[in-house]
């Protein structure tokens, strides 16, 4: 399975210790997507529609209400490079 560019980019956020946080409003619906590095800083080129694709190809997964980070089959679909930096 082929993924996009920027999905890529988000798993090797991810793969080196980054999360993903979602804020919800009253109604339980997703708000806005805080995509964090492993630093602390903001990513802000995630939203919605690369989310759900993440989440719908069991890339990123959240584990008793944290945030979302990368699964293993996330570390699969990502191609390695020597510096993500």
């Amino acid at each position: 399975m082929d993924i996009s560019r920027d999905e890529q980019r988000i798993l090797h956020l991810l793969a080196q210790g980054g999360k993903i946080l979602l804020e919800k409003d009253e109604d339980k619906t997703i708000r806005d997507i805080i995509c964090l590095t492993r630093d602390g800083a903001r990513y802000t080129a995630c939203n919605l529609r690369l989310f759900r694709k993440l989440k719908q190809k069991k890339a990123i997964a959240s584990s008793g209400g944290g945030p979302y980070r990368v699964t293993r089959r996330g570390l699969q679909l990502v191609r390695s490079e020597l510096d993500n930096r």
